[in-house]
């Protein structure tokens, strides 16, 4: 999944998008407003964290800008003011969650997927299609009544982004976009790379090619 993390901060920013990758989340990161509006115009983000004391533009003018622009994305506030004005302001400008600073790595994801599951409208922690189910705590899979197995980071984020949707069939530039953020290199066959190695732990029937189109996992029963 793909997150932009709205930070100002260069210690905090740079702990985060590390934690964010160590975690197999593709991470963006900008220190502005007006640079989070730009990457959430041009980019497809599966979660926004976003911080309320940006230089020039405030984070709550960001937020409201965002949901003004009708982007429903979900977005995670993060930040060292503790009012309980201000949170119920950030909640009641669009927020779907509120962190306050300093916090643990650990909060923060498990927050993150907490607001990924409810605006995928399912309160379950484990995604599955009925024929393989996928821990985004643990990132491990497991197929049918099988062994738990372990995934690589980009295998973890690879079989992520089908799950979510099961049925829909995703392009080789939409999984790309869904394992890897800004300035980090893409090989030209990294997707079948993955998805072969997929194959050969959780079999090589789950994920399906669409020739010419791109892959997919079915909706199972």
């Amino acid at each position: 999944m793909r997150v932009l993390l709205v930070e100002d901060d260069p210690m905090i920013g740079a702990v985060i998008r590390d934690a964010l990758k160590d975690a197999a989340y593709a991470a963006d990161w900008v220190v502005d407003g007006p640079a989070s509006l730009s990457a959430l115009a041009s980019h497809r983000y599966d979660i926004v964290l976003l911080d309320l004391g940006l230089p020039g533009q405030d984070g709550l003018e960001v937020l409201r800008a965002f949901r003004a622009a009708g982007n429903d994305v979900p977005l995670l506030v993060i930040t060292a003011r503790d009012a309980l004005e201000e949170r119920i302001r950030t909640l009641d400008g669009g927020a779907d969650d509120f962190l306050l600073k300093p916090f643990e790595i650990s909060e923060l994801l498990a927050r993150m997927r907490a607001v990924l599951r409810r605006k995928g409208g399912t309160a379950a922690p484990v995604l599955t299609n009925g024929i393989v189910s996928l821990d985004p705590a643990t990132r491990e899979a497991c197929v049918a009544e099988g062994e738990v197995l372990p995934l690589s980071n980009r295998e973890f984020a690879l079989l992520q982004a089908l799950l979510v949707r099961p049925g829909a069939i995703l392009s080789r530039s939409e999984l790309e976009e869904r394992i890897y953020g800004w300035g980090e290199e893409v090989e030209s066959n990294a997707v079948e790379y993955l998805i072969h190695a997929l194959r050969r732990k959780i079999g090589s029937d789950v994920i399906r090619n669409v020739r010419g189109v791109g892959w997919m996992v079915s909706k199972g029963g």
